[in-house]
């Protein structure tokens, strides 16, 4: 069984407790520390062109999209 997104093996495995546990056990994705990986959109999920200044993780699409609403007057 592999896919790419591990939450849809999930759902089909519901029903399957003994292979769901198995499948935790030595399939599910390790946590990051460090890398890309790590730092994703808040709003969106995308993992390129990150704004964490200030706390905010956003991607930069989505900052242009919610500055003006949080405050910032001059964002470009």
């Amino acid at each position: 069984m592999t896919t790419k997104d591990y939450r849809k093996v999930l759902n089909q495995l519901r029903a399957k407790p003994v292979k769901m546990k198995k499948y935790l056990k030595h399939c599910s994705p390790k946590d990051r520390k460090y890398g890309l990986a790590k730092k994703k959109c808040s709003r969106c999920g995308r993992v390129g062109g990150h704004v964490s200044k200030y706390g905010l993780d956003f991607c930069r699409h989505c900052f242009r999209e919610v500055a003006q609403s949080i405050g910032f007057k001059k964002y470009k």
